[in-house]
């Protein structure tokens, strides 16, 4: 029996089009009819244009009938909201910005859509990003296709989601704590969060300045490379990005010689026994491929989600305070007397709870009589996560650890105990306070969940990552959510 087209991988689409066998439109449209099967279940998308979408894929078939075939041709995209776009509103999940359309288009998304991506829609996330289990969300939480009780990670859900149910092949999403790789491992996908820098931040709804980055998500190394490539280098329209060449992978799975180690910090305490076992498991993979595992001290982690937090919300506290209602969003008119109680009073029912809440801790810690005790110290630690980092991967190449601590934990379980679900970033907030390329890599599965493994590594060595991912792919077990999930 033949497998439905949404099954393929973007890299196995392409081939086939290229050969002829298949269209690009035929490929959207058996997507577009799992989106319709699947969609009300798991909730991954807030908004959808199959018109726009249509016409990407027609352009896409003629451009292969000119004998032309751009690198993502037919890759059937989904696109986390809070990178602006023109065929759909922006909302970035909260009701502040409903209704919102962008006047211009994200440089990360409009690289992909110039090298053959189709836009199937804007994906969910917890609102402006602020969030591990997409429960955040003003428009109601994504499910996890493996367990639809169960959480899909966050903040980039809707993105992970979608790719693990076979709505999009591969998808967008941004990292500013673990917030592509945390989602990546609770649907069992692919997920890297690039070199701070690597990708234009360009037309992204800011959450934390200093570490937001744009990265790709997809069900194989290959996929993941490809989008990479095409979002990643300089952009004069961000003065953070950098212009360091990108270096494209060959496919190698070569790690014969490579050194790795598995720190003690991250595989203590807190982490299930199931996911420090796939960890194990991964390692011993890594070992029978050629690499060699090395010992290293990373003593400063403990310290570092309690710098992430301070340093993440004080960012996010200046950046939303744009968001007044009368810039973005259902604008209105106001008269200057009653702006300030009118703007006060809109923040706070269009706000949700845990926005409103990291607003006030980072507006607390940059205030007068606080800076230096929280922020100021906050990112001492901070230069000292990464230098501790730096000096590490001196000694290898790479660093494998866990992804989250646990698996997909049920919906309502941490909701409403803010330090429980802030527990779950502990061990990807480190990539992001130094600036690291890390990648979320499916290892393996723990009560019928999937686990994923961290991959950390030197800046712009993106490469070098795929390389080990592509090993790690090949040795372990890679089931899919529609083969063993609720989404069948």
């Amino acid at each position: 029996m033949t497998a439905p087209l949404w099954t393929l991988t973007a890299a196995e689409s392409r081939r086939r089009i290229a050969a002829g066998e298949i269209t690009a439109q035929e490929l959207l449209s058996a997507h577009l009819e799992r989106i319709d099967a699947v969609e009300p279940r798991v909730h991954a998308f807030l908004a959808r244009s199959a018109e726009a979408a249509r016409r990407d894929a027609e352009a896409v078939d003629g451009s292969r009938a000119r004998g032309e075939l751009a690198p993502l041709a037919g890759a059937v995209l989904g696109v986390k909201d809070v990178i602006a776009g023109l065929d759909h509103p922006t909302t970035a999940a909260s009701r502040i910005l409903e209704g919102y359309v962008s006047p211009y288009e994200a440089t990360s998304l409009r690289r992909a859509r110039a090298r053959g991506a189709v836009v199937v829609g804007k994906t969910n996330l917890d609102e402006f990003a602020m969030g591990s289990s997409s429960e955040h969300s003003a428009f109601g939480p994504t499910l996890n296709p493996w367990d639809l009780e169960r959480v899909p990670g966050g903040s980039s859900s809707g993105s992970a989601a979608a790719v693990a149910a076979g709505m999009a092949q591969v998808a967008l999403g941004t990292d500013t704590g673990g917030s592509i790789r945390q989602p990546a491992s609770f649907c069992g996908t692919f997920g890297l969060k690039p070199t701070y820098g690597r990708v234009s931040r360009y037309g992204v709804v800011a959450f934390a300045s200093s570490m937001d980055q744009v990265g790709p998500l997809g069900r194989s190394v290959e996929d993941v490379a490809r989008l990479y490539e095409a979002i990643a280098g300089g952009d004069e329209l961000d003065a953070s990005s950098a212009a360091e060449p990108v270096e494209p992978w060959t496919g190698s799975d070569d790690v014969r010689g490579l050194a790795f180690a598995v720190p003690d910090e991250y595989v203590g305490a807190g982490v299930d026994p199931g996911v420090a076992r796939v960890v194990r498991e991964a390692a011993r993979a890594l070992l029978d491929a050629g690499a060699v595992e090395r010992r290293v001290a990373l003593p400063a982690t403990e310290h570092a989600l309690d710098a992430y937090y301070l340093v993440a919300d004080a960012e996010a506290s200046s950046n939303l305070g744009r968001y007044d209602g009368l810039r973005y969003g259902p604008r209105r008119a106001v008269d200057a007397p009653e702006a300030a109680a009118w703007i006060s009073a809109y923040r706070g029912r269009s706000f949700g709870t845990e926005v409103k809440r990291r607003i006030m801790l980072g507006t607390h810690v940059l205030s007068a009589g606080y800076y230096d005790a929280y922020y100021l110290r906050a990112m001492r630690v901070r230069a000292l996560i990464r230098r501790e980092l730096l000096a590490a991967l001196e000694t290898v190449d790479f660093l494998l650890t866990p992804t989250s601590p646990v698996v997909a934990f049920r919906l309502g379980e941490r909701v409403d105990d803010p330090l429980a679900m802030y527990a779950v970033d502990i061990l990807s907030v480190t990539a992001n306070l130094a600036g690291l390329p890390a990648m979320s890599v499916p290892a393996g599965l723990h009560q019928g969940l999937p686990v994923g493994v961290q991959l950390m590594g030197r800046p712009f060595q993106e490469t070098l990552l795929f390389r080990a991912a592509e090993a790690l792919s090949r040795r372990l077990p890679q089931p899919a959510a529609w083969e063993a999930g609720a989404v069948r």
